[in-house]
């Protein structure tokens, strides 16, 4: 298997790249203010540890053990799409405290759910196989064990079938990654994080001016109480 800085470093420069380059663009123009900071350290801690989360009993078997067996989590396989049910959940509790706002929370479970998954694609990358569909089938599966097949032409339309299901699995993810994101405010132009009253910076920070012809300032008062 990858070892944890491998999943850790293809969750935040693959998975989360859209978001990542639209916080630093954001943040380069001056546009990012400390809390911001905390709304992305929030995001990468939750997705780093999703993305580690499919060998979680690695842990606890190390030290009662004394081994690093990391494929059950009791009767259920970690590497399997109904454990991703934990990650989605856990997200999506920590989501609603952070936040306090379903949606988002649904966001920050979905794009725990893509750390997750990506998780899956590099070991099924190393291992050959996972048991992506436990418990409807037991049997391991590989999502790129489709893709590289040589021409036969013996069934030839099921081997093409099956490299683009498997082409179409690995786009689901990264389209959930991009959804998730945007949806929290970090796509390829970062949104700076809204208040309570679901006000931007931005919008706060501007007395409202209505003679014409006249430049708007920020105002100072509202600029002290959105720190």
């Amino acid at each position: 298997m990858p070892y944890p800085v491998v999943h850790i470093m293809f969750f935040v420069f693959c998975i989360s790249l859209p978001g990542l380059y639209g916080f630093m663009q954001s943040a380069l123009g001056g546009g990012v203010l400390r809390r911001d900071w905390w709304h992305l350290i929030l995001l990468l801690m939750v997705g780093a540890f999703c993305s580690l989360l499919p060998d979680i009993p690695a842990v606890w078997n190390y030290f009662l053990y004394g081994n690093l067996e990391h494929g059950m989590a009791g009767p259920v396989p970690t590497h399997s799409l109904v454990f991703g049910v934990v990650a989605f959940c856990g997200a999506f509790i920590v989501g609603l405290l952070a936040y306090r706002h379903r949606d988002r929370a649904l966001a920050l479970g979905m794009f725990a759910e893509t750390a997750f998954l990506s998780h899956l694609l590099l070991d099924d990358i190393a291992e050959g196989g996972l048991t992506y569909l436990y418990p409807f089938y037991n049997e391991p599966m590989s999502v790129f064990s489709y893709v590289n097949v040589e021409f036969s032409g013996v069934n030839f339309l099921y081997y093409n079938l099956a490299g683009i299901v498997s082409v179409f699995f690995i786009f689901c993810v990264l389209l959930m990654s991009l959804m998730a994101l945007h949806y929290l405010d970090f796509g390829f132009r970062y949104q700076p994080f809204q208040n309570e009253n679901g006000t931007t910076f931005d919008k706060a920070c501007v007395r409202p001016m209505s003679t014409p012809g006249v430049i708007q300032v920020p105002d100072i008062d509202a600029v002290e109480q959105m720190r």
